[in-house]
Formats: structure tokens, sequence, C-alpha cells
């Protein structure tokens, strides 16, 4: 776990975003496909009244162009947390390089990469702060 310093209020957001995924795992369980997940996972950030945005478009600059294709956060939380849903048996270091990379293009310091699939949800969550 990486313990760079965050603001009180977005350590808050952070919290329910944990609950969210612990409640939603708690109700199904692994072996869903992740926009089931996902769907679930909003609808318990809204129950805690977070905001949220899904498939978020993230637009890439490249040789002095910008491309809006390609790139979108699974779900980004108040505008401020990035959070990648995963359904996979094993966890890979892709997904670490892909949160960090979304997190650098979109100005944002912390996400969370959450996978469903695995027996005990603590195990799937994994925090990172730029």
């Amino acid at each position: 776990m990486n313990f760079v310093s965050i603001s009180k209020d977005m350590d808050d957001i952070a919290t329910k975003i944990v609950d969210a995924a612990y409640q939603v795992h708690l109700k199904h369980g692994p072996g869903l496909l992740e926009k089931i997940y996902e769907t679930c996972f909003c609808h318990e950030l809204s129950t805690k009244g977070v905001t949220f945005k899904r498939q978020v478009e993230l637009p890439i600059e490249y040789d002095g162009m910008i491309f809006n294709e390609g790139l979108r956060l699974d779900v980004l939380v108040e505008d401020c947390i990035i959070c990648e849903l995963k359904a996979s048996e094993k966890h890979t270091k892709v997904w670490d390089a892909q949160l960090m990379t979304y997190l650098k293009l979109a100005n944002k310091r912390l996400g969370f990469l959450i996978n469903f699939n695995v027996p005990i949800i603590k195990h799937g969550i994994k925090r990172i702060v730029l």
C-alpha cells in the first residue's frame, strides 16, 4: 500500500468506495461479469450519496493532436478518484500500469483497482496514490 498523504475529504470518499465494493462482493461474491459489478458498485455509491460518472472518455494528446478514442475510465468518483473494476482470476501488473497512466493523464492523485473475482474482497482492492 502507498501511504502518500491525501485530503480528509478524499479519504472519506475513498472509505465509501471501499465500503461499496465490500457490499457488492458480500451480496454477489465472485463469478459475475465486470459490467454487472460496475452497475452494482455504482448503485452502492449512489446510496452513500457519492456522485460518479461511468465509462468516462479520457482524451490523449499525442504529437500536438488530441485523440478522444481509446481510453475509458470505468468509474470516476466525485470527479477526483478513478476506480478501475475487474472480474478476473489473476491480478496483473498491467492493471497497475493502466491505472497509474490514467491517473497521470487525467491529472488525478488517487485511484482504486477493484477485482471482484476473489474469495475475499480485501485481496482484490488496491489503492494507488500519485
